[in-house]
């Protein structure tokens, strides 16, 4: 299923190209030059110039749905419904990333990527309570070279070829009502790294014409083995389609698409004894789908000291969700950042 989407969404973008892809030659240098914040790895560079990038990113979660039915909470936590003894309520997450890019030549572009979490999560008890858990650290490093492909006219396409280092923490922990005072081992979504290495292949298209551009990109990953806790997060897989309006010469709004894939954990972490504890903890309930509709606006300085400064933002709103659950649904993410080119010589 999840290739037929990806290959439908670059059908998309395709077929929107046909009828004005002979109009302009494809270029950086304009507000929808670069895909919405919200796409990764989605430009490559001229040979010798650099990018450097700040995003934050806020994703909202709250509410637990199994399938696409939302479910209550005290169904959650009842002996006569799915008979947990707490259940998770609201997950808000923020992640500061920091990034950059070097062209070494015109076909190649290697990219990394820095990022930190912090996340908290709110719960009920079956007897009535409610506490909160927090972690924060260094997530897992990325690293990325796009390979061009196809450099002519309006029209790019470069391979994604990207992994991601072990670097963040798989044992985060903090206290509970049931720990007597002493810290403990946080569930599976509050961890801030994998503990293994990943791999992450795609691909990305690019087409422009007088005022609109437009793109498609797919992308999976790859988790490599079990981490040190003998657990392993589920593979993901994600495809998206944009188009971008020029409405200035430097400013641009932005519309895309976007469809991702995550499949259950395996593996079991030991400090996890009692799976009917809280949902979180249980491997087989971490996998889904969910189909967002992400709006952004781009602003581009074009001439003086900050020629190539980007101020980009974007809200994803997710218009369908199918979870393995029960499991909090997303509400929402919002990411904005800035992005500085720094031209050869």
């Amino acid at each position: 299923m999840t290739k037929r989407i990806t290959a439908s969404l670059l059908g998309l973008a395709l077929a929107a190209a046909a009828p004005v892809a002979a109009q302009t030659e494809w270029t950086s240098s304009r507000p929808d030059g670069h895909a919405p914040i919200g796409v990764m790895g989605d430009h490559t560079h001229e040979a010798g110039e650099f990018m450097f990038s700040y995003r934050f990113m806020h994703m909202g979660m709250e509410g637990m749905l199994d399938g696409t039915a939302e479910v209550p909470n005290d169904q959650v936590v009842s002996p006569t419904g799915y008979d947990f003894m707490v259940t998770p309520t609201e997950m808000p997450m923020q992640m500061h990333m920091v990034g950059a890019m070097y062209a070494p030549s015109d076909r190649v572009t290697l990219m990394a990527m820095f990022n930190y979490l912090s996340k908290s999560m709110d719960h009920v008890t079956r007897a009535g309570g409610a506490f909160t858990t927090e972690s924060g650290g260094f997530g897992d490093i990325g690293v990325t070279a796009l390979v061009g492909l196809v450099q002519e006219g309006p029209n790019r396409l470069h391979l994604n070829l990207g992994a991601t280092l072990p670097t963040g923490t798989v044992e985060a922990m903090d206290e509970t009502p049931a720990s007597g005072g002493s810290e403990v081992q946080l569930p599976y979504p509050m961890q801030i790294g994998t503990g293994t290495f990943a791999l992450q292949p795609g691909f990305t298209y690019l087409g422009m014409a007088e005022r609109v551009s437009w793109g498609a990109q797919g992308r999976s990953t790859f988790q490599l083995g079990e981490n040190d806790r003998d657990w392993k997060v589920g593979n993901q897989y994600m495809g998206t389609t944009w188009f971008g309006f020029r409405a200035t010469e430097q400013f641009s709004l932005s519309a895309r698409l976007a469809y991702q894939r995550w499949e259950n954990y395996s593996g079991t972490d030991a400090a996890f004894g009692d799976l009917m504890m809280v949902p979180t903890v249980n491997a087989d309930l971490l996998g889904g789908q969910r189909l967002d509709v992400p709006l952004g606006a781009n602003f581009w300085v074009a001439s003086g000291a900050l020629r190539g400064l980007r101020v980009l933002a974007e809200y994803a709103l997710p218009v369908w969700q199918n979870l393995n659950g029960p499991q909090l649904e997303t509400t929402g993410v919002f990411t904005v950042g800035v992005q500085l080119s720094v031209e050869p010589g």
